[in-house]
């Protein structure tokens, strides 16, 4: 496929199985890149809700609670992710359906890039807006469009025995 990243991530919306079928030889270094470039997205989302967090509640300064989601999410969510792709690559072992680790990697780690246009919306939601139906909404389109594009790219890459 050619294009550049950002149509790719669009594409894994309306077609993550083609989308990640064609992910499958990526290489360990890129795939390790796509899931830090997911982590980056997903910290940068969680701007706005810890700045809009500060301003009503100033006794933990925005660095600090920017520095506690720094810590979570690029350094405890990237090894959540491999031991999660290594679990579903292990489960994956008693169904008709057969996923090894690296293509279970790539079914998650894809995911995690190509829902982050989803959550960087609901992040700036959280933080403009704050809690309702309109940040619980663009909340649910992120996960609903994360299980999707998970649930794709493992049907895509998985062998049937």
């Amino acid at each position: 496929m050619r294009g550049g990243m950002v149509l790719r991530v669009l594409q894994s919306w309306w077609a993550p199985r083609r989308m990640v079928r064609g992910l499958a030889g990526m290489p360990d270094a890129t795939l390790l890149a796509v899931l830090m470039l997911a982590m980056v997205l997903a910290l940068l989302a969680q701007a706005p809700f810890h700045a809009r967090a500060a301003q009503l509640d100033p006794s933990i300064p925005l660095d600090a609670r920017l520095g506690g989601a720094a810590m979570g999410t690029m350094f405890m969510m990237p090894l959540l992710a491999y031991a999660v792709a290594g679990l579903v690559a292990l489960l994956s072992r008693v169904t008709p359906w057969r996923l090894d680790a690296r293509s279970s990697r790539i079914a998650l780690f894809w995911a995690l890039l190509a829902v982050a246009p989803a959550t960087l919306l609901a992040g700036l939601v959280a933080g403009l807006i704050g809690p309702g139906p309109a940040l619980t909404l663009t909340r649910s389109v992120a996960g609903l469009g994360f299980l999707f594009i998970w649930g794709a790219g493992i049907a895509a890459l998985a062998r049937r025995l």
